[in-house]
């Protein structure tokens, strides 16, 4: 998170949205990345309590994002129930002391519980219940249609990240030529009715939970209209980024490898493998490199980066220069 939008964050404004969603006082900060998240309690039942900026967010947005969670809730996923605030609203709103605004909205907990990779490592029933899921998820939402009165998410290239030459320093020439012709290849791909479609775009272990048998995805805060193949390329991405280091190539491959046979099998239980799947995963791989080095540009001041920051930013920017994916795999030899 800017450490502005922390500043402007105050007591005052936490209070309101406990009291707007008649919320105990009792509440615990779960994460500040792009949101504030709190795991907030009403008679002793754990929900959670998301506050948005409007420098992330507008209003109409976060009504887009909230009509298709509960789309896809009447379709049987496994998503967050969103309440009504005690003025019926799912999204309640106070003026910040610079005139801005932040917003404030309630879901219901995820069943389950949280997922270490490193401890998942193998876990091939893991894997192919997070395909299950993600295939069932893309299932539904390709017969998604957004109400008229709504304004619809936004497509995948009108996230401010991409703004290449503004996030990333300007003396990287390289990589930001790179990022930007991996933009436009990304551009000519075709667009299909069973290949693009309104997607979560950030299904990796950290948003969701694992019952045994299911996944329980939430944080739909980024989702857009994208290639279908985004939504299997990130998770991939982020179990090879959290289970292995950079020297670890042998061993990430392997797993990678294993990863995407569990995952696809559950995946293809659900719905079909997007048309061309196997020449764009790469490129979706590379495209999360880019979006990342942007967020890390852009959230965290190079005086606030420890030494763990410092090498993944540098181990991504390599990448990028040397126009390489984060796992390279025989995907066709392999299904």
């Amino acid at each position: 998170m800017e450490k502005y939008v922390g500043v402007l964050r105050t007591k005052e404004i936490m209070i309101h949205f406990l009291k707007s969603f008649s919320l105990e006082d009792e509440y615990k900060l779960l994460g500040d990345f792009e949101n504030f998240v709190y795991e907030v309690y009403k008679e002793g039942k754990p929900y959670i309590l998301r506050i948005t900026h409007s420098s992330h967010r507008e209003l109409e947005d976060l009504y887009a994002e909230i009509e298709w969670v509960n789309y896809l809730s009447k379709q049987g996923l496994n998503v967050p129930t969103l309440f009504q605030s005690i003025n019926g609203k799912f999204v309640e709103f106070i003026p910040a002391n610079d005139e801005s605004v932040f917003f404030g909205s309630l879901f219901s907990k995820a069943s389950g519980e949280p997922v270490k990779m490193k401890d998942n490592s193998i876990n091939k029933d893991l894997f192919s219940a997070w395909g299950k899921q993600i295939g069932k998820m893309h299932s539904a939402t390709k017969n998604y249609m957004p109400s008229p009165l709504i304004k619809k998410r936004p497509h995948w290239y009108e996230d401010e990240l991409l703004d290449i030459e503004k996030h990333f320093p300007t003396t990287e020439t390289t990589a930001i030529q790179n990022a930007i012709d991996l933009l436009e290849q990304i551009k000519t791909l075709p667009i299909e009715s069973d290949n693009y479609a309104l997607i979560h775009t950030d299904i990796h272990a950290g948003n969701f939970f694992y019952d045994g048998n299911s996944i329980h995805v939430f944080d739909f805060d980024d989702c857009c209209y994208h290639w279908l193949v985004s939504d299997i390329a990130i998770p991939l991405y982020y179990s090879c980024l959290s289970s292995f280091t950079t020297d670890e190539v042998n061993e990430r491959e392997e797993f990678g490898r294993l990863f995407i046979d569990a995952f696809l099998a559950g995946y293809e239980t659900e719905c079909n493998l997007p048309h061309g799947w196997e020449q764009q995963l790469p490129l979706f791989l590379m495209l999360r490199d880019v979006t990342l080095y942007s967020v890390f540009n852009k959230k965290i001041a190079p005086e606030d980066r420890n030494e763990r920051i410092i090498s993944l930013i540098d181990e991504i920017k390599s990448r990028i220069e040397q126009k390489k994916s984060i796992v390279n795999i025989n995907f066709i030899a392999s299904n």
